[in-house]
């Protein structure tokens, strides 16, 4: 799915949110510049793999915070993280750099993501990219886990 198709989708979906359009913005950096109406529920996508490039993980954080790759494997019981390349978030995602997002599992035909969202975002509102980085959807964080769960992928909360 694209732009445009995600915003049909969520309008199909009636899932109620808000898009803000943008310039092309790459990095937590760049989205500080944009006017936002959010910006406390802004989010940061980290997409990584295992060590033997089986698993995948899409891990998403409030825009302002850090995360510690040890810490988060050895919490969840996972092998050794590394960032995903180009070339994978492409393959799986249909997504190229500067745009990650969540929404972009929409796109993973073989459910090979694992998706964890930050419990700060439980209950409230979230912000990411709509397969493109050039606007923001503001929707509720647990409609987002609900798509992404009926999609097939395993989603969860959990405290990064």
């Amino acid at each position: 799915m694209d732009k445009i198709e995600i915003y049909h989708y969520l309008k199909e979906q009636k899932l109620e949110h808000e898009i803000t359009e943008h310039k092309a913005v790459f990095n937590m950096e760049e989205m500080d510049s944009i006017e936002l109406p959010y910006p406390e529920w802004n989010a940061k996508n980290l997409f990584v793999h295992d060590d033997k490039k089986r698993n995948y993980y899409l891990i998403t954080v409030k825009g302002d915070k850090r995360v510690d790759l040890k810490g988060f494997r050895k919490q969840h019981g996972l092998r050794a993280l590394s960032f995903a390349s180009a070339e994978d978030l492409l393959d799986i995602m249909k997504l190229t750099p500067g745009s990650v997002t969540p929404l972009g599992i929409l796109n993973d035909t073989e459910h090979r993501i694992h998706f964890f969202l930050d419990t700060e975002f439980a209950g409230n509102k979230i912000g990411v990219h709509p397969n493109d980085n050039t606007a923001t959807v503001w929707m509720q964080a647990d409609d987002l886990m609900k798509i992404i769960q009926k999609h097939g992928n395993v989603a969860e909360y959990t405290c990064i």
